[in-house]
């Protein structure tokens, strides 16, 4: 891989791989990596149209699909900057994205664009339907146009058809700015992180370095959002670069969908959030182990060896069953699904990154990472803990290297807050040991202070209500000096087993005695209260935790 340009890669990928299958929605069409080129060149005709210049913002919302990868790609080998924007942000939100990163183009998804209103948004040159490339709307005749003349537009351009020769990228600098993604985090609104190509190839080139065994031919699975950077660095450039093929899922990844889309690719490499692999550990696994017979052979030694690989050849099937890794990433992972994982010997890592850092800080391949670890620093980054003692009290998590991004979009107080002297703080508490790898403890914003200052990390309290089989999901909030545990109750489960709304009541009360018992007395929970419905989550899956304190 070239280690001076992005854009230069992804030249190299197209000309090289140009009759192999590249992007293709799942049960659809495949593009080839011609056909994108071809794409490439044609949207390169209409950005011309539109008068757009190098360093021009063009926002891109719509889901996960072989054009939206097709658009991504036009935009930054124009030389234009990519705003990506999560289909799952309401309106007012996306109107206040297209405006404030004062972008020229929007192309939107169609399910996407039905609930926008072109007036709340300022600027635009034109909108463009994903789906087909058709043009929504525009104020100047030459762009509605276009779309009529692109095929005799193509043949004076390329009058010897398009090829492989034909491909000449922008080519990027180091500083250059490649996209702005807006963030939505656990503890505040949206924010504009401007990443330059330099973050970019880094990530690729870590990609590269730490997965060998990814080649030419390989498929993945993209069930992340690849308008958000760890779906879209992992997911699709990093295969797009290497001349594999990226299946994107093109609907929300239920467990149905996924289980169906990994037994049909078989991936070689497995992307995922916590959310996902600890929903499968605790609806399939987790029943499984519990069986008084399964229990009680799994304290013979024999027996017991037998047992964990049949639930390692499950699970791993579960993933299609021809991946080298499953790599974890995003959020904080169950403590006790990872003590499982790493029993029966499944291939499982986690990692570390923020959008800020496109998204890697720290990795450690499967067979290497001891337990709770989430990595060493990735290469060209840097890692300390702001403590007195990095290996044993936790610190704010303090990094540097060419993964960090510029800064926040016209937003300089929110840069200065959390750039300092060329280090990025976190916000992440966490431990290194004398080894260098990194132990993630929470939040620095979430951590709560008990009533004589001793600190509490609400996830390590949630990940144990998580375990409860009526539990779907909690949330441990500070209410007057007081923990109060918000629990979003399995109804299904509840419900299947013929409990009432009270039943669950005295169960989850039973379980704030049980997780009492095992806790100190400053992080005990006073009382628990019931959520009725599932809570919002950032794209990374993660509680929006600001939205539910009192």
């Amino acid at each position: 891989m070239d280690s001076n340009s992005f854009l230069a890669n992804l030249e190299y990928s197209l000309k090289t791989n140009w009759d192999y299958p590249a992007l293709s929605d799942f049960k659809a069409a495949t593009l080839t990596y011609g056909d994108v080129a071809r794409k490439i060149a044609r949207i390169h005709l209409v950005f011309e149209a539109c008068g757009l210049n190098k360093g021009d913002k063009v926002s891109i919302i719509g889901r996960n699909s072989a054009h939206w990868g097709v658009t991504f790609l036009a935009t930054l080998s124009y030389g234009a900057v990519a705003v990506p924007i999560l289909h799952e942000f309401k309106p007012d939100n996306v109107h206040h994205i297209v405006t404030h990163s004062e972008s020229r183009i929007l192309f939107a998804g169609n399910s996407s664009w039905e609930s926008l209103d072109e007036s709340q948004m300022t600027g635009l040159e034109a909108i463009i339907l994903i789906d087909d490339f058709s043009i929504l709307k525009s104020g100047r005749k030459e762009v509605f146009d276009i779309r009529q003349e692109i095929d005799e537009l193509e043949k004076e351009r390329f009058p010897k058809g398009f090829g492989p020769e034909d491909i000449k990228f922008h080519r990027d600098q180091r500083e250059e700015l490649a996209l702005i993604n807006y963030t939505s985090g656990t503890t505040g609104f949206s924010k504009g992180v401007m990443l330059p190509y330099r973050s970019l190839l880094s990530n690729m080139l870590f990609a590269e370095e730490a997965l060998p065994d990814m080649k030419h031919g390989d498929s993945v699975v993209s069930m992340l959002p690849t308008a958000h950077m760890y779906g879209m660095a992992f997911e699709f450039l990093f295969e797009f670069l290497k001349g594999c093929q990226v299946h994107f899922l093109t609907r929300a990844p239920t467990p149905k969908i996924i289980l169906e889309a990994f037994a049909s690719i078989k991936p070689t490499l497995v992307i995922s959030v916590p959310l996902i692999v600890e929903k499968i550990y605790k609806k399939q696994l987790l029943p499984a182990i519990n069986k008084p017979f399964v229990r009680l052979a799994m304290k013979l030694p024999v027996v017991d060896k037998r047992i964990l690989k049949r639930i390692n050849e499950k699970l791993t099937n579960f993933f299609g069953g021809n991946f080298f890794e499953v790599i974890v990433g995003g959020a904080a992972f169950n403590p006790d699904a990872e003590k499982l994982f790493r029993r029966i010997g499944f291939k499982y890592t986690v990692g570390y990154g923020m959008t800020e850092c496109a998204p890697i800080i720290s990795y450690e391949i499967w067979d290497k990472i001891p337990m709770f670890s989430c990595g060493k620093a990735a290469p060209r980054m840097e890692i300390k803990i702001d403590s007195n003692d990095p290996e044993n009290i936790p610190g704010e998590i303090v990094v540097r290297g060419d993964n960090v991004m510029l800064g926040y979009y016209k937003n300089k107080e929110a840069t200065d807050e959390c750039m300092k002297d060329g280090w990025l703080y976190t916000g992440d508490l966490g431990i290194i040991d004398r080894n260098g790898y990194l132990y993630i403890k929470g939040r620095s914003k979430n951590m709560l202070l008990g009533p004589s200052g001793q600190n509490i990390y609400p996830e390590e309290i949630e990940s144990r209500y998580n375990n409860d089989n009526y539990v779907s999901e909690s949330l441990i909030i500070d209410s007057g000096g007081k923990l109060i545990a918000l629990v979003f109750p399995d109804f299904d489960a509840a419900y299947r087993d013929g409990l009432s709304n009270d039943d669950i009541e005295k169960k989850l009360e039973e379980t704030r005695i049980l997780i009492n018992s095992e806790l100190p007395h400053y992080s005990q929970i006073s009382r628990v209260k019931i959520y009725p419905e599932e809570f919002e989550k950032t794209p990374k899956k993660s509680i929006k935790r600001f939205l539910y304190q009192v």
